[in-house]
């Protein structure tokens, strides 16, 4: 398989949060974007590597720093990299310490006498596919990873922002497993050495895990548990997928690593996107002329201060209204009921309207329930106005009232 650079993209989750943060969080983006908050940063890592490490010169590695030269190549990455070796730290592992226009790799445990020479490459690939993204864009996916992860951090950080800086860090641990890939070539040892990397044994077999990943997602679909690095079985799959060159690639990662739509596991982007549910879903339910009365419209500008009805009188549901998650599903029906007692004036009919599109949505058993219990109805007169909703809501549109 031959990889170029021009193939080793950010995933869209990194373009998407980047953008957010710049345009929703702009004074907190334009600190971290400073010059002082990079010196700071820099000054403290390099402190921290002076402290914690043994330097590995060229001269007494030359076989690893020719390995560094091969992925720097392949990554088409031209800066100088310093290799180290942790102290007092056992666990087998690599980390990039990224500093602008410099890369320091810090290998720890065992790592560098378990692995052979091409598995190595890959560790090192990985690590340097850190610094590709990073550095590119002028810093701002680094800006990204930083700001995140002080925002999640801090005490008075919401679940949303933790469960953002995780899957932040989860989509680029699998992009940096690209990185591994597009050095060396060959998914078998990428996963070869990951597997050996987190069991700690010096024989594996690279094809035997890639069957048993595959074993895995024959049984359904799965999703990532991991808090900064996503499974191995998971990394295993990804790297799979993009041999393979699926061009579902990404819908599948994105299955992996973000499971399905969850209201008390949503991140930031999980929030924007709802909200833009919530604003197709007003917007459809309200086309109507006769529920765009001043209440109403006044009580949807509540929700969002520019909102306009949809145009037309289309049947078209608007796409990504169905959620599999039963609090977001109770959470659609809430914002339905809301509306349709938004105007007593115009009595039945917006529950009508709600009634019909619940039932278009597959609400309509959940929102029939709550309907009955908020509004204090009896469930035989709300099914029984669900059964003419739609011949009420077609004389409606007819006369136009």
């Amino acid at each position: 398989m031959e990889e170029s650079e021009n193939v080793l993209e950010p995933l869209p989750y990194h373009f998407e949060l980047k953008d957010y943060l710049k345009s929703e969080e702009s004074e907190l983006w334009n600190w971290f974007a400073s010059a002082r908050a990079k010196a700071d940063y820099t000054e403290n890592l390099r402190l921290e590597l002076l402290k914690s490490t043994y330097r590995l010169d060229a001269e007494g590695h030359p076989e690893l720093y020719k390995t560094v030269e091969e992925a720097k190549s392949r990554l088409q990455l031209d800066i100088p990299v310093t290799l180290y070796q942790a102290q007092n730290s056992p666990q087998i592992n690599a980390a990039l310490f990224f500093m602008p226009g410099e890369g320091h790799v810090v290998f720890s445990g065992s790592l560098l006498t378990l692995l052979n020479a091409e598995e190595l490459k890959s560790v090192i690939g990985h690590e340097l596919a850190h610094y590709h993204l990073w550095g590119r864009d002028n810093g701002e996916f680094h800006i990204t990873d930083r700001l995140i992860l002080a925002v999640a951090n801090d005490p008075r950080a919401a679940a949303s922002h933790e469960q953002t800086a995780r899957r932040y860090q989860l989509y680029t641990e699998i992009f940096a497993d690209r990185g591994s890939l597009c050095v060396t070539g060959d998914v078998n040892t990428v996963v070869g050495g990951l597997v050996k990397i987190q069991t700690g044994l010096s024989q594996v077999s690279a094809s035997g895990y890639l069957k048993q990943a595959e074993e895995i997602f024959a049984k359904g679909n799965v999703a990532t548990e991991g808090l900064s690095h996503p499974e191995a079985f998971i990394r295993a799959r990804a790297l799979a997928l993009w041999q393979e060159q699926r061009n579902d690639a990404a819908t599948h990662i994105s299955e992996m690593i973000e499971g399905a739509t969850a209201l008390d596991e949503l991140d930031v982007i999980g929030q924007k996107r709802l909200s833009s549910a919530t604003r197709r879903l007003l917007e459809f339910l309200l086309r109507p002329k006769w529920f765009q009365t001043p209440a109403v419209l006044g009580h949807a500008k509540l929700f969002f201060e520019d909102f306009r009805p949809a145009n037309g009188n289309g049947s078209a549901i608007p796409d990504g209204l169905k959620f599999p998650d039963a609090k977001l599903r109770e959470y659609l029906c809430y914002v339905l009921l809301d509306f349709a007692k938004a105007d007593a004036d115009l009595d039945e009919m917006p529950l009508a309207a709600a009634l019909e599109l619940s039932r278009q949505l597959e609400l309509d058993a959940p929102f029939e329930k709550l309907a009955a219990r908020e509004l204090k109805m009896k469930v035989r007169d709300v099914r029984r106005l669900k059964e003419q909703a739609a011949e009420l809501l077609a004389k409606a549109e007819v006369s136009g009232e």
